[in-house]
C-alpha cells in the first residue's frame, strides 16, 4: 500500500508540476518547463558565482578585462532579462571556455581569448552566454531534474513491488541510462543550440557583425579536430560543424537586425 501510494503521489506531483511550470523562451517562443521563480534562480546564481570567484583567480590583464566588460555591457543592453544583475568576470585560466549562471553572472576564462581574437569574436561568446541567462536554461535544467527524479522514484517503487531486487535494480539502471541519452543530453544540446541562435541576434543588435560568430566557431572546430569527445549522442553540446551550419541558417534573421555602430564603421 505504501509503495502504491508513493508511486501515485510521484505521478500526481509530476503532472501538477507540468501543469503549472510552463513558460515561454524570449526570441524563439519555445515552451519550456520551469518551476523555479526568478527570485530563487537569481539568488542561486549569485551564491554560486561568489563561490566560483573564490576558486578561480581573476585576471589582471587590464586591457582584456576592459574588453570583456565593454562587450558584455553592450550585449546585456539588448538582452531581455528584467532585474538582472549583470556581472562579467575574466578569470586567469588556460581553459578555452566561458560559462553563465542564472541571473546574469558570466565568467570568461582567459584561454578563450586566443580564439575570439577581437571584440566581435568575444561578442559571439558573450551573446551565447547571455542568451542562456535570458532563456532561463539553468532553471529549466533544474526543473527537468526534478521531474526525472520523481519519475525515477515512481518507477523504482513500482518495480520493487513486482520484481526481484536484481531485476528491479537492472531496470532502474536502464531507466537512468535511457533518461540520460534520450532526454537529458539532447535537452542540453537543444539549450546550447537555442543559446547560439539568441546570442547571434544579441550580438547583431549590439552592433557586432553576426558573421563573426561563424568565424569564431570555425576556429573552435579547427582546434577541436582530433579531440576525443566521444560519439555525438553522448555530448552535451552540438558538434562544431552542426553549430556552424545552424548559424549560417539563422544568419539572414540576424543580419536584418544588424546595425553597425557609427564609431566603428570604417
Amino acid at each position: 500500500m505504501e509503495r502504491n501510494w508513493f508511486t501515485r503521489t510521484a505521478i500526481v506531483a509530476a503532472v501538477c508540476l507540468l501543469a503549472v511550470g510552463c513558460a515561454t523562451v524570449p526570441e524563439t517562443g519555445r515552451t519550456q518547463i520551469n518551476f523555479i521563480s526568478p527570485t530563487a534562480e537569481f539568488s542561486l546564481g549569485k551564491a554560486v558565482f561568489a563561490d566560483v570567484k573564490r576558486q578561480y583567480t581573476a585576471s589582471r590583464d587590464t586591457n582584456a578585462i576592459a574588453m570583456v566588460m565593454k562587450v558584455g555591457r553592450r550585449i546585456a543592453s539588448v538582452a531581455n532579462l528584467p532585474r538582472a544583475e549583470w556581472e562579467f568576470v575574466l578569470f586567469e585560466s588556460p581553459e578555452v571556455n566561458a560559462f553563465c549562471l542564472p541571473g546574469g553572472k558570466i565568467g570568461v576564462f582567459s584561454g578563450i581569448l586566443k580564439l575570439t581574437k577581437d571584440e566581435a569574436g568575444l561578442a559571439a561568446v558573450l551573446g551565447h552566454e547571455v542568451a542562456h541567462a535570458v532563456a532561463h536554461h539553468g532553471a529549466e535544467r533544474m526543473s527537468q531534474g526534478m521531474l526525472i527524479g520523481l519519475a525515477g522514484a515512481g518507477v523504482e517503487a513500482a518495480l520493487s513491488k513486482r520484481a526481484s531486487s536484481r531485476t528491479a535494480a537492472t531496470a532502474a539502471a536502464a531507466f537512468g541510462i535511457g533518461m540520460l541519452i534520450g532526454i537529458e543530453l539532447p535537452h542540453s544540446r537543444a539549450n546550447e543550440s537555442e543559446a547560439d541562435r539568441i546570442g547571434l541576434l544579441y550580438m547583431a543588435r549590439a552592433g557586432y557583425d553576426p558573421s563573426e560568430a561563424v568565424n569564431f566557431w570555425q576556429r573552435m572546430a579547427e582546434q577541436d579536430k582530433g579531440s576525443k569527445s566521444g560519439p555525438w549522442f553522448l555530448r552535451t553540446h552540438p558538434v562544431g560543424e552542426q553549430r556552424i551550419e545552424d548559424l549560417k541558417k539563422w544568419m539572414p534573421e540576424a543580419r536584418l537586425q544588424y546595425r553597425p555602430r557609427a564609431d566603428e564603421v570604417k
